[in-house]
């Protein structure tokens, strides 16, 4: 029983796949602080964020009540969520991709040749198989 869980724990996707979540935790704080120090303060330039939850659809209920839907909320959460997407792209992917493009054109990889597939070792097999059956 140990057994396999040693073998499971040592395979390496798990080794992997657990570090990535510890990256990504460091990393979403790093990711938050940036909006949160060049983002918000943008945005807070057109947008007072303390009405946001005041903004919305607001409906009588059948009790005489009035119901407000925060619609200021839903908009303030797709402009943080797009806050968030840029800042990854833009100051970490971009950069990113625009690194292994000059390190792939410095070092241009040598193809290496590929292997037949299945089906041209059959027709090859089958081929050969005729040829000895002929002669």
């Amino acid at each position: 029983m140990f057994k396999g869980f040693k073998e499971f724990i040592a395979q390496g996707n798990v080794i992997d796949l657990a570090v990535a979540v510890v990256i990504g935790g460091a990393f979403t704080a790093i990711v938050n602080a940036v909006v949160s120090a060049i983002i918000t303060p943008l945005v807070s330039l057109f947008f007072n964020a303390d009405e946001t939850g005041k903004i919305g659809i607001q409906a009588t209920g059948i009790w005489g009540q009035t119901v407000t839907f925060p619609i200021g909320e839903l908009i303030s959460a797709i402009i943080s969520f797009l806050a968030v997407a840029l800042v990854v792209y833009f100051v970490f992917v971009a950069p990113m991709n625009r690194y292994k493009e000059r390190q792939a054109a410095r070092n241009p990889q040598v193809e290496e040749p590929t292997l037949p597939n299945e089906q041209e070792l059959l027709v090859e097999i089958r081929d050969l198989l005729r040829k000895n059956n002929a002669g």
